[in-house]
């Protein structure tokens, strides 16, 4: 009896397992926000507009 329980109690316990340990492992990797934030043209867009711009202006 007690083996016939344990078995019906396996697949929701390895379940609530899987999703803590997915939960835990979200949680250990911090969000860095400054890798995701654009700050505006890099060197290579100014490489390539400024000679246009420059044109522009004579």
């Amino acid at each position: 009896m007690l083996l016939a329980s344990l078995s019906l109690l396996r697949q929701p316990l390895s379940f609530v397992a899987t999703k803590w340990q997915t939960l835990i492992r979200i949680a250990g990797t911090p969000y860095r926000p400054e890798l995701h934030y654009m700050r505006g043209p890099g060197p290579k867009w100014h490489a390539k507009y400024q000679a246009s711009r420059l044109d522009r202006a004579r």
